[in-house]
């Protein structure tokens, strides 16, 4: 993917990963208390990460509700191989195990997330 997640963008897409659809206020209203975002900036970055294919928008009712666009355990695999040669200079198969009791997995996704890391190949396809 070309288009690497911010750190606001990533705490977007884990929030539609976990919570599924919504619009913009409903995000707003999950979101908004611990980030401090006002509505204005949560839809900013909603109309962001659709431009950038993050997200993807349907209007279900008259109503826009976002969704994530993209896997989530492809991308956490593309964002730890990338930190792991970029800044910890490795190269090659990475140990998934460090990653096994994050709440942000189901098993079989932290399953899916070892193969990931572990193929040599790095091409991010499973």
């Amino acid at each position: 993917m070309s288009n690497t997640p911010s750190n606001a963008e990533l705490s977007v897409l884990k929030h539609l990963w976990s919570a599924g659809a919504q619009s913009a206020r409903e995000v707003q209203n999950a979101m908004g208390p611990e980030t401090g975002w006002s509505y204005s900036t949560t839809r900013t970055l909603l109309l962001r990460m659709t431009e950038k294919e993050l997200i993807r928008r349907e209007d279900s009712h008259g109503l826009a509700v976002f969704s994530a666009n993209v896997a989530k355990v492809a991308l956490m695999g593309q964002l730890i191989r990338g930190f792991a040669a970029n800044i910890l200079d490795m190269d090659g198969p990475i140990s998934a195990t460090a990653f096994a009791s994050s709440k942000l997995f189901t098993e079989e996704e932290a399953e899916e997330l070892t193969r990931l890391l572990e193929d040599a190949s790095g091409d991010g396809e499973s």
